[in-house]
């Protein structure tokens, strides 16, 4: 947290908060007035161009962001500058970028982007600094976005650089009101080394239901990646609690900000790891005011059939190895054949022949030409066609761009090139290539042994290609197919968390998805718990697509204790070797309570752990083996503890303040308080042991407050101390 001089204790007596208050409140009406004009407008006022649906849809986006949240306040901090300075863009260069919306649309539009300037485009001595743009009835900000290039100043400045600014003053707000204040003189001489108690109370408090924006907290090495440039493909190797996903969903948030044109009609979409995650950070980008964002898993993404089979270890591996990328390719272009007899052409009273030698040609280019499979078949009737032209134009003909179309449409031009290049169903190839020996080794070549092979093959292969059984694997698979045949569609930005997990080709098809903008990667090679989990970014941002790319490490955990990151990371030397140790920032150590029992009494003592968590404030999270969730939900329930039950495919829509989590459903979740039941059983689930351990170490760091490990078998032994206690 950056250091300046500053109170150490915020002030709840100060002579400002009254006024402070009483700001708020006139921010409150504004912000109300704003969302009754926005509500007044006529869609059907639209102009040049604009239809009234599209109207429709971006004022109701707009009234959708104007909802205030009375939980929390407009504004967490103010900026008071040593002298106004120019910056922002102006009016009149955002009403030029608005068109043809009403005026009464553009001038609400002009002030939320005019980012902190007055008419005369110079910075207000004293700036509010919010979750959004609020100005009075005169057009003038009153609070402004944390995503203004004015408010980097909020988040960067210190007493070695402090930016203009004088002072920075902090809100501890409660229940939407401001309840105390706590400012910092940049400009003081010597730095106090004195915390925010403000911004460790935020970072730190206990909170439940999903996952919340860090406008207020965000650092200034988490603002240099949200802030980055719109062409800039980031990568983020983050340890527990470092904030690395909320880093992401916010640069995203300030990309569509800052690019809303651009990102508007490209799109940008969320993949996580699995619905569970999805649900827990659904709530983030709306808080912001951004609601236009796609939300979806990895597997949803390639979704081109039901998932009806489960792959062996070792098949999954191999399918998700990038070499399979080559084999489907020349398993695809295989289809194409070879001309072995002239096309000939009847037209009126004469026949036109071309050789099957200058047909081969034409395919042999069409080929090498670098294009999608489909765009090349499209091309072939019309290369036959100027084939033709040309051999009449030598006869002494005259034939126009009229007369080629009509030849490429012809029925024996059509029917001749669909024999050599036929349209082909991406599942066909991979259904042929799964039941039949000789074509999958024809497409393998050298890429594959015999072995590797034998390992794909279909033991008993389905009748036709319908009653096959897809894997998850063999859906990206099948993307990667479809991706051959025509191009995948490209979004202006993809924010992918969890990265570590994915496969080669799973990695491909999300890169597909932003093949012509940027990406946000977001994961722990700690945290790899899959058996093709990457250990390297630059060979996983390759497979993206994205070979240009900027490394950032996060290291410092805001929310994670130190207790709790200190016992995990004795895991790290066994199964991320080379691989730092992430460090705890936080003043309050947390708990960490180690809880050996008899196997008999485990359930009965997870009981009372709960019943205790629930005696304090915040969240409850039981992260148990995935094969005992049954019995542990029973047991809560006949204590009479309510509780939500977190799976793959579905979150906790009643946001209950105790949830069971099955292990290998907790990544990317956090809570106040922990209950971790048999961590022995919980690696041993995992296919091979370094895997076990990662997914241990997952499961350890979703604490933010205080860890209890009930086991009956004893710890991992890379877990073992010999210098502390048993229970701490």
């Amino acid at each position: 947290m950056p250091g300046a001089h500053r109170t150490a204790t915020p002030t709840s007596t100060s002579p400002d908060l009254e006024p402070e208050r009483a700001y708020l409140a006139a921010a409150r009406a504004d912000l109300a007035r704003m969302r009754e004009r926005a509500e007044s407008l006529d869609p059907t006022r639209a102009s040049d161009g604009d239809s009234a649906y599209e109207l429709a849809i971006t004022l109701a986006r707009r009234v959708a962001s104007l909802q205030d949240d009375p939980h929390t306040a407009l504004f967490f901090g103010r900026l008071d500058f040593e002298q106004p300075s120019s910056g922002g863009r102006g009016p009149r260069e955002v009403s030029e970028e608005r068109g043809g919306v009403p005026a009464e649309y553009r001038s609400e539009e002009r002030a939320e982007n005019s980012v902190g300037c007055q008419s005369g485009g110079e910075l207000r001595g004293v700036t509010y600094i919010g979750r959004r743009h609020v100005s009075n009835a005169d057009g003038d900000p009153v609070v402004l976005d944390w995503r203004a290039p004015v408010s980097t100043a909020f988040y960067r400045a210190s007493r070695t650089e402090p930016m203009g600014v004088v002072r920075r003053r902090r809100f501890g707000v409660d229940h939407g009101q401001i309840t105390a204040i706590e400012d910092e003189n940049l400009l003081a001489a010597e730095d106090s080394g004195e915390h925010s108690s403000i911004l460790a109370h935020e970072i730190e408090r206990p909170r439940t239901g999903p996952m919340r924006d860090i406008v207020a907290t965000i650092q200034p090495e988490q603002d240099e990646i949200v802030r980055s440039d719109v062409e800039v493909s980031a990568c983020v190797q983050g340890a527990p609690g470092t904030g690395k996903t909320a880093v992401g969903l916010h640069r995203a948030a300030w990309l569509l900000y800052t690019h809303r044109d651009r990102l508007d009609r490209s799109g940008v979409l969320v993949v996580g790891p699995n619905r569970a995650f999805l649900d827990h950070i659904s709530a983030v980008l709306p808080a912001l005011g951004e609601i236009r964002v796609e939300h979806s898993t990895a597997a949803d993404l390639v979704a081109h059939g039901r998932v009806r089979a489960v792959d062996s270890t070792q098949t999954a591996v191999l399918k998700g190895d990038p070499r399979m990328a080559q084999v489907l390719r020349r398993a695809l272009w295989s289809r194409v054949g070879r001309a072995g007899d002239a096309l000939v052409v009847p037209r009126g009273s004469r026949k036109w022949r071309i050789p099957a030698y200058e047909v081969q040609e034409i395919v042999e280019e069409l080929t090498t030409r670098g294009v999608r499979y489909n765009a090349a078949r499209d091309m072939l009737p019309r290369r036959l066609a100027h084939a033709v032209l040309l051999r009449m134009e030598r006869a002494g003909d005259s034939p126009d761009d009229r007369v080629q179309e009509s030849v490429a449409r012809s029925a024996p031009v059509k029917k001749y090139a669909a024999s050599i290049w036929p349209a082909v169903d991406p599942t066909q190839v991979l259904f042929e290539l799964w039941s039949a020996p000789d074509a999958l080794a024809a497409a393998a070549e050298d890429d594959l042994t015999a072995d590797e092979q034998r390992i794909l093959l279909w033991d008993k292969p389905a009748r036709t290609k319908g009653s096959a059984k897809w894997s998850v694997a063999d859906l990206t698979l099948l993307d990667e197919l479809h991706d051959l045949l025509g191009r995948t569609r490209s979004l202006g930005h993809v924010m992918l968390d969890e990265a570590q997990d994915l496969s080669p080709m799973q990695l491909r098809a999300v890169g597909r998805r932003c093949s012509t903008g940027s990406v946000t990667v977001l994961g722990d090679i700690a945290q790899g718990t899959t058996p093709w989990a990457t250990d390297s970014w630059a060979e996983a941002m390759g497979h993206l697509g994205k070979p240009d790319h900027h490394l950032e490490v996060l290291d410092r955990g805001f929310r994670v204790p130190a207790s709790v990151i200190d016992f995990a990371a004795r895991l790290l030397p066994s199964m991320a070797p080379g691989l730092g140790a992430p460090v705890s920032v936080r003043d309050n150590p947390g708990e960490l309570s180690l809880m050996p029992v008899a196997a008999d009494a485990r359930l009965e003592t997870l009981v009372a752990v709960v019943q205790q968590s629930l005696a304090g404030e915040g969240s409850v999270g039981v992260i148990v083996p995935d094969a005992i969730g049954d019995d542990v939900s029973k047991a809560l329930r006949t204590a009479g503890i309510e509780h939500g039950r977190l799976d793959v495919d579905t979150g906790d829509e009643a946001d209950h303040t105790v949830q069971v989590i099955p292990a290998t459903v907790a990544k990317g979740l956090e809570f106040d308080h922990v209950v971790v039941l048999e961590p022995a059983e919980i690696a041993d689930a995992e296919p091979d042991a370094r895997t076990g351990l990662r997914r241990l170490y997952v499961v350890l760091t979703r604490a933010v407050s205080s860890l209890s490990v009930i086991h009956s078998r004893p710890l991992p032994a890379e877990l073992s101390d010999a210098d502390r206690p048993a229970c701490g």
